[in-house]
């Protein structure tokens, strides 16, 4: 198809006349008609309708009318470049981004690019949707773009992760919400809001979020949606509304307190920020830089290229340093892309995953509650492939102590367990060849590690008598049976050969609220962490001063899941890790999560800082975040547990098989 024959075309279906579309050429209506005919012929179509002495567009004439200035404006800007550069003149480039973007992030780099390559012509072109921005560049209008959506989906597109930001609450600061540290969105559905309009970033990354919850936006009973800026700023500070925005947005009015970002618990992490560019010249720009040693000579698509990685790192070792010392590796939510998956229909069959807790247990908190609150296993499930049309359904269920997880992990009541080392391990024995009731397990991922052994210890009154371990022979101690405590006992009393001169006794009722069973004869008690810090907190306890020192063990808290479910379900396995990755990233990054996490499990906050460490600089608390699993460890609590009696059958333990450390390298290479 010839472009020339194009134009031809364009002029006569817009006269709908071959005598004016003549008149507009300069030709003779026959060189009109002659031209018509061959483009025609190329096509094998007709692209009008000759009714007597007027004509009418076909269906794909009216196609071409409306795709076909495309085609021509590409053709007008090769042949303008192509000049240019014959010329010696190359030495402008276009950029489009998505409005926010163009408010407050891209002018600073735009600043430096101008001031070290003041010869180079910027042009910033921003649109108000991402669909515009992936149409400007499809057909070339700019060379490179940047937006908060991700265009991963589009073949012809390369999507480049360089920054990060967030997604909050926005409100006026003098609204009565502007106080507040933290808020979540299924607390504000009878609020008064204001949405950003539809095709905006906000606005993709806000549906997506509340589908992924069984959320909609007809949930929010008060909602109005404005598509500009300055309008949606108008319905925050004059009409006091509640906004979804993100930390790209209202630069100055933040900074001068007209407007607060308030965190939302659906938005806990960052989200990404993408550079974007046609694969074509993406493709070209590499190859450039690689053979250009001198940055000054490249061309400006290069050079533009080289500031943008310059000050993604740069951005990136500042995070860093503001982060807290040992944090956990960068996690951030999915980004949303322009084709939104559909909603599920309530009739397809539900997929329920059920996943057994210990949110008292403040070691595991970052695997359970987190996860839960924070929406993320929900977040990160495959939505995808064959995974499309899956309807999930996630319960939780919390328990006081190990031993009925390990039990539902067995039974198949649970999918998914957290356990502390001694059931950890208990979980781990094969089910008996004829027993089809039960289960096999796989360790999939640490959660918690203690290096020292100091999470379990024994506990007595305050004014007991009891000094030492050797005070303990002929005594009582009560332990909940096949607890990480009832572990550490048995071995502490086995290495002081005192196993067989102590009494231990069940707690079978275990209760936070009432750690000393009523009428119990006992005379001191075996807890786990954060139980004997509760006790001791309360003045009424203890710690006997050697009790965790007589074993060099390091304790620990690890996800136990159903072989069966993890063979069937592989993906989901990887989605829980990934959202247990995202939620100890969360944790030891966010400033507030201390309060917020003691005010989700009703505890103290200094019980939780002193069993779980957020900041790790400190090296303050009994548990630190931790996924690695320690083989070592494992081996070293099976050789010294298997020798009691009692547990011989740890030692039947095959690690190389029951340990799958594959899933969580998989859940980490994700991210």
């Amino acid at each position: 198809m010839e472009i020339y024959h194009l134009k031809v075309f364009l002029e006569v279906a817009r006269y709908l006349s071959f005598t004016e579309a003549a008149d507009a050429l300069n030709l003779t209506q026959p060189a009109v008609s002659a031209k018509l005919k061959s483009l025609e012929s190329h096509l094998g179509v007709s692209l009008f309708h000759r009714l007597g002495r007027k004509i009418q567009l076909t269906s794909v004439g009216s196609y071409l009318l409306e795709a076909g200035p495309s085609l021509l404006a590409l053709e007008s800007r090769l042949i303008n470049e192509i000049n240019e550069i014959k010329q010696g003149k190359h030495s402008r480039l276009k950029i489009g981004c998505t409005t926010s973007i163009a408010n407050g992030w891209l002018p600073k780099l735009l600043i430096k690019y101008h001031q070290k390559y003041p010869g180079i012509e910027l042009e910033c072109l921003p649109f108000d949707t991402v669909q515009q921005l992936h149409q400007a560049m499809t057909v070339g209008d700019v060379e490179i773009g940047f937006a908060e959506t991700n265009l991963h989906d589009f073949d012809e597109i390369e999507s480049l992760p360089i920054d990060s930001f967030q997604y909050f609450l926005m409100v006026a600061a003098d609204h009565r919400l502007a106080k507040c540290q933290w808020l979540s969105l299924q607390e504000l559905t009878s609020e008064v809001w204001v949405f950003p309009g539809a095709g905006t970033p906000e606005r993709f990354a806000l549906e997506g979020r509340l589908m992924e919850l069984g959320m909609q936006l007809s949930d929010f009973k008060h909602r109005e949606f404005v598509q500009t800026p300055s309008l949606f700023s108008t319905f925050l500070t004059q009409g006091h509304y509640l906004g979804f925005g993100s930390s790209l947005q209202f630069s100055t009015e933040r900074q001068t307190k007209l407007l607060v970002g308030i965190p939302l618990q659906e938005f806990a992490l960052d989200y990404q920020l993408f550079m974007l560019m046609p694969k074509r010249l993406s493709k070209a720009a590499r190859r450039s830089q690689k053979h250009r040693a001198d940055p000054l000579s490249a061309e400006p698509l290069q050079q533009f290229m080289q500031l943008v990685s310059e000050e993604s790192e740069r951005s990136q070792r500042l995070k860093a340093q503001r982060s807290f010392a040992g944090a956990t590796a960068t996690a951030h939510l999915r980004s949303p892309g322009l084709l939104v998956r559909p909603t599920t229909s309530d009739s397809s069959e539900p997929l329920t995953i059920t996943i057994g807790t210990q949110n008292k247990t403040i070691q595991t908190v970052t695997a359970g509650v987190l996860i839960q609150r924070l929406g993320l296993l929900e977040h990160f499930l495959p939505h995808s492939g064959q995974n499309s049309k899956t309807n999930y359904k996630v319960k939780w269920k919390d328990f006081t102590s190990g031993a009925p997880i390990a039990a539902g992990l067995q039974s198949q009541q649970l999918d998914i367990g957290i356990l502390g080392d001694y059931p950890l391990l208990l979980s781990g024995v094969s089910a008996e060849s004829d027993s089809s009731a039960l289960t096999n397990t796989r360790l999939v991922s640490f959660v918690a590690s203690n290096p020292d052994g100091t999470g379990n210890t024994i506990i007595v009154p305050h004014r007991s008598p009891l000094s030492s371990l050797d005070d303990l022979r002929h005594r009582v101690i009560a332990v909940p049976f096949a607890s990480s405590a009832h572990g550490m006992v048995m071995r502490t009393l086995s290495q002081a050969n005192l196993l067989h001169d102590v009494t231990l006794t069940s707690i079978d009722n275990l209760s936070i609220n009432r750690l000393t069973p009523q009428n119990a004869a006992a005379d001191g008690y075996a807890y786990f962490a954060p139980l004997h810090e509760i006790a001791s907190h309360q003045g009424r306890f203890r710690r006997l001063s050697d009790a965790s020192d007589m074993t060099d063990l390091p304790t620990f808290h690890g996800i136990v899941v159903r072989e069966s479910f993890a063979e069937a379900h592989p993906d989901i396995i990887v989605a829980y890790l990934k959202a247990l990755i995202a939620a100890q990233h969360w944790y030891v990054t966010t400033s507030s999560a201390l309060s917020l996490v003691s005010n989700w499990v009703k505890l103290d906050p200094e019980i939780v800082s002193k069993t779980l460490d957020y900041q790790q600089s400190n090296r303050s608390g009994l548990f630190f975040p931790e996924t690695q699993i320690r083989t070592d460890w494992i081996t070293n609590h099976i050789q010294q547990l298997k020798m009691i009696p009692g547990n011989e059958q740890l030692g039947e333990i095959d690690t190389n098989t029951w340990i799958q450390p594959e899933f969580l390298e998989t859940a980490i290479n994700s991210f």
